[in-house]
């Protein structure tokens, strides 16, 4: 415990981002000798600690700090990948209080009627690496898609397609899964690997070759997989394991 080098901050800071109350709430508590350090009823408010090092005590319980959070999300349809929106729900109002007040926002996004895999966090240079255009990082999608998915659009998909506003996107990996006729239409399951992040780009990928996307779920984003125990609208932190395949350290 100390005041003034790089690792410590003000318990009551540290307390305010952990959800423990206002500010002048801590401050009461500290009155109340709620709060010890150390095993010491602490007096002071401002006092300056290491969260990571000092035992710190509310109300008889040990903290456990963290600076930042990582969520894995299984996104519903019907909810848009935005902080907050006046008119729509967002993925933050699928979040308990508990999770919400590290203020969290996803990594890229998932459209309104997209489900699957979306990470969130308050981590800003984790997820700048992600979505960084020179990485490249890899995002796979099952989809339904309406028409007869065959060998000459996996072909095509693999030298890249040319979208509707001219821009030939990377090479993805196309893989035909199966085919049903429902009615009088032919619908082809299929897997798609793509290494960018275009708006809407698998929906006008399959336009672009004639057919049309009917449903959609990412399931993988770079080499971390939707865990198939969420449910859907369920969300979890992630492993240290499932961080490291994210290129965490």
């Amino acid at each position: 415990m100390s005041g003034g080098n790089r690792k410590t901050q003000r318990i009551d800071k540290i307390l305010v981002h952990l959800g423990y109350g206002s500010r002048s709430e801590i401050k009461r508590m500290v009155k109340q000798g709620s709060i010890m350090v150390n095993d010491t009823i602490l007096k002071d408010s401002g006092l300056h600690v290491d969260p990571f090092n000092d035992t710190v005590e509310v109300d008889g319980k040990r903290i456990v700090y963290k600076e930042f959070i990582y969520i894995m999300l299984h996104k519903p349809q019907g909810v848009i990948s935005a902080t907050e929106d006046k008119r729509e729900a967002t993925v933050l109002d699928l979040l308990d209080s508990e999770h919400a007040l590290f203020e969290p926002f996803p990594v890229g996004r998932l459209d309104k009627d997209t489900e699957g895999l979306l990470l969130l966090t308050n981590d800003g240079k984790f997820a700048h690496n992600l979505l960084s255009p020179r990485k490249h990082v890899p995002k796979t999608y099952e989809a339904k898609v309406d028409g007869d998915v065959g060998a000459e659009d996996v072909a095509k998909f693999a030298l890249g397609v040319t979208l509707d506003d001219g821009y030939t996107t990377l090479p993805g990996e196309l893989i035909v899964l199966s085919q049903e006729q429902v009615e009088d239409v032919l619908i082809s399951s299929i897997s798609l690997t793509i290494h960018e992040g275009k708006f809407h780009q698998v929906k006008r990928m399959f336009e672009a070759v004639g057919k049309k996307v009917v449903y959609l779920k990412r399931v993988q984003m770079g080499q971390l997989p939707l865990d198939p125990k969420l449910d859907i609208g369920k969300y979890r932190e992630l492993t240290m394991d499932e961080l490291s395949l994210l290129g965490k350290d």
